[in-house]
């Protein structure tokens, strides 16, 4: 089985290197990474670019941008983008400020179980140690660290807490009664390709910061899909960042609220709009020999449009090779 790592970004290409190199350093035997960003400029780019000729572990299948215009908060927009770029039947969601530890995919696929999603959780790191991080390139591999050094990590106040770094095995006890829309995060979460397509992906009506990610699992939950724990088993590390704007926090909750009422399961606008004229997709590489790739007419290496400048209006279209 495929997986397809979906990994949101916006304009941070110091963390998003972290994060890829983790992922191409992961012990998973099959899975490709799908980089859905949300309008970032042309260094986020020139960053992928430089992974094009990169060693990695030899399950790394596949690397692909998936790009959209930036206008605005649009992450479930450039999430169901990154799902029309991949090919894995798994999809696990992680963001592009999110470290994942080498058996990171190799965790999710053994945690994966029909009939469920499954929500990770995530180890804080503070504003001192990621800046400390960030200024060496490449990133020190601190993905690879060990639980002792996570501890003296944590009693230095550089970190939120350790314990959850402890691996268990996946057993019935991972199973919730029942799905708590406020309690998951994309940040890091896996579902199976057709419950995603079965209620149309992220609603892209959602725009801005906030709750998102509820709607999903309030949707999912209502197609029959139960919630299922991965922590003590699929832990990443957050980058920290200042806080996005919430202004649209409470309009988007009181959205959630509002449609916990109904039996609604689709989205109003989801993973059906694309692709959308205005996608790009780009493989930075790829390993698996299919003779059918996806491509658009941005593979001419037109830059990324910088602050203020329009976005290229590009067109979707399967080619065969």
């Amino acid at each position: 089985m495929l997986i397809s790592v979906i990994v949101t970004t916006y304009n941070r290409p110091d963390a998003l290197s972290a994060v890829v190199r983790a992922l191409l350093d992961q012990t998973d035997a099959n899975f490709e990474i799908v980089i859905a960003d949300d309008g970032s400029q042309q260094p986020t780019r020139d960053a992928l670019a430089a992974f094009a000729g990169a060693p990695h572990a030899p399950g790394a299948k596949r690397l692909v941008h998936a790009w959209q215009p930036d206008t605005g908060f649009r992450a479930s927009a450039a999430r169901n983008l990154g799902v029309f770029a991949a090919r894995g039947e798994y999809l696990v969601f992680l963001d592009g400020d999110c470290l994942p530890r080498p058996n990171y995919v190799e965790r999710h696929r053994l945690l994966a179980e029909r009939g469920f999603m499954v929500s990770g959780s995530r180890v804080l790191l503070s504003e001192q140690f990621t800046r400390e991080l960030l200024s060496t390139t490449p990133a020190p591999p601190v993905h690879r660290q060990g639980l002792a050094y996570w501890l003296k990590l944590r009693l230095a106040g550089k970190t939120n807490k350790v314990v959850p770094l402890l691996q268990f095995p996946d057993t019935p006890m991972r199973h919730y009664r029942a799905v708590k829309w406020n309690r998951i995060k994309s940040c890091n979460l896996a579902i199976w390709r057709d419950d995603y397509a079965a209620v149309n992906g992220f609603d892209e009506s959602f725009v801005g910061w906030g709750h998102e990610d509820a709607d999903l699992v309030l949707r999912l939950a209502r197609l029959g899909v139960r919630r299922k724990g991965g922590a003590f088993s699929t832990e990443v590390f957050h980058l920290w960042h200042r806080e996005n704007t919430r202004a649209t926090e409470s309009e988007n909750r009181k959205r959630v609220e509002e449609r916990m009422q109904t039996g609604v399961t689709q989205a109003d606008i989801g993973m059906d709009s694309h692709p959308k004229a205005e996608d790009r997709i780009e493989v930075v590489f790829d390993q698996t020999g299919s003779p059918r790739r996806l491509a658009t007419d941005a593979f001419d290496g037109t830059p990324l449009p910088q602050a203020g400048e329009g976005a290229k209006s590009l067109r979707h279209y399967l080619i065969q090779g």
